[in-house]
């Protein structure tokens, strides 16, 4: 940390169902700077904002703290749903589009004064909608101009679903960063439960479709393991809920029997492909069965996986904090939150400071490190 690089001009921005993770953060960059020697700096560096709803449901963002020339570092989760607001006397949960409108309110609210501002958006708002097949509409890239136009000269997300969706702003930095690091480190942490850390040898990385076999080699690379692949069967004859269905889980790899496995993927929606791909991989003669991925949205509960996980099934899910897991999932036995608040706080650091991220964006040079320290591999 150079100690002339901060002079306070820093705030952070913490939108509705971020509040405990934006609030570790500011805890986490005061604690960076008081330990590298800074002595002048604010007691926080939270920017206070209020959201607020009129009766008919119009929205609108007042900031209680001025902005003025600072380097601004707006936190939303769009996939919070745990947050509300009431229209004509009815109370309303917040989907994604609310959290987006949200993110613009502020924007708005900002007016230009700040020095430059940054949107952390861990859970990118409409990933999935990052291509068009047919007449679709492109979400993703529209929100994204929309934050160029408002005068966002950054943004940072985790694991987006197609990074190569940041062609839609070649003129705004996209940092699309990795929490690799902090899963296997809670993985290699959870040996002393009884988990994989000692039969990382006889451990297969399983991608569960195509799209997801770039995280699996890494993943396979740095833990020196096997890689095997799901391919997915679909019914391109019908449509249910916008997509074609699934047949069938197809896998291609070495034999599975006897071996300890980590399915590695970006995000569990509803769990099925999951859950039907660990059930296929037990019933091959697989060990164990765990899950390492970046979001995990249970979006038709987590009843299924209870379900699984009692049968056999499924041994653990491995899944960071950067987006709402609700309570009965924190508190579940085969679920493991990996927190990445320090994490996003050395990244806001590093940029507030003009420093490079390349160190920290690179998680290989950690995990070797953290491997020789928990266990020589041969």
């Amino acid at each position: 940390m150079n100690k002339e690089a901060t002079n306070g001009d820093l705030g952070i921005v913490i939108l509705d169902g971020m509040k405990n993770f934006g609030e570790n953060i500011n805890n986490e960059i005061l604690k960076f700077r008081k330990d590298a020697g800074i002595k002048k700096q604010p007691n926080s560096y939270i920017v206070n904002v209020e959201l607020s709803r009129f009766a008919n449901g119009e929205g609108k963002a007042k900031l209680k703290d001025t902005v003025r020339g600072k380097d601004i570092y707006i936190i939303a989760d769009i996939g919070n749903y745990t947050c509300t607001y009431n229209m004509y006397g009815i109370e309303n949960r917040k989907g994604p589009d609310e959290h987006f409108q949200d993110i613009k309110r502020v924007l708005s609210a900002i007016g230009g004064k700040a020095r430059r501002v940054t949107v952390i958006m861990p859970l990118m708002y409409a990933s999935r909608q990052h291509r068009r097949k047919g007449r679709e509409s492109l979400d993703c890239a529209m929100a994204l101009q929309e934050l160029e136009k408002m005068g966002v000269t950054t943004i940072l997300t985790f694991d987006v679903h197609d990074p190569n969706i940041q062609n839609a702003i070649p003129l705004v930095s996209f940092e699309n960063l990795y929490p690799t690091y902090s899963i296997i480190k809670r993985i290699l942490l959870a040996e002393k439960e009884g988990d994989i850390r000692e039969k990382i040898k006889n451990t297969i990385i399983v991608s569960p479709d195509t799209g997801a076999m770039d995280r699996a080699i890494y993943y396979a690379g740095v833990l020196g393991a096997d890689v095997g692949l799901f391919y997915k069967r679909r019914d391109f004859s019908k449509l249910v809920d916008g997509k074609n269905p699934i047949v069938a889980h197809e896998y291609l790899g070495t034999d599975i029997k006897d071996k300890e496995v980590l399915i590695v993927d970006d995000m569990i929606a509803s769990g099925e492909s999951v859950l039907d791909i660990a059930k296929t991989l037990k019933e091959k003669g697989a060990k164990s069965i765990n899950v390492a991925t970046t979001f995990a949205l249970f979006t038709e509960g987590t009843e299924k996986i209870d379900e699984y996980y009692k049968k056999g099934y499924l041994d653990k899910i491995f899944s960071t904090n950067l987006t709402y897991v609700p309570q009965n999932a924190l508190e579940a036995p085969w679920f493991y939150k990996v927190p990445l608040e320090k994490f996003t706080a050395k990244v806001i650091d590093y940029l507030n400071c003009d420093k490079s991220l390349s160190v920290v964006m690179d998680a290989t040079l950690g995990i070797n490190e953290l491997l020789k320290k928990e266990k020589s591999i041969e």
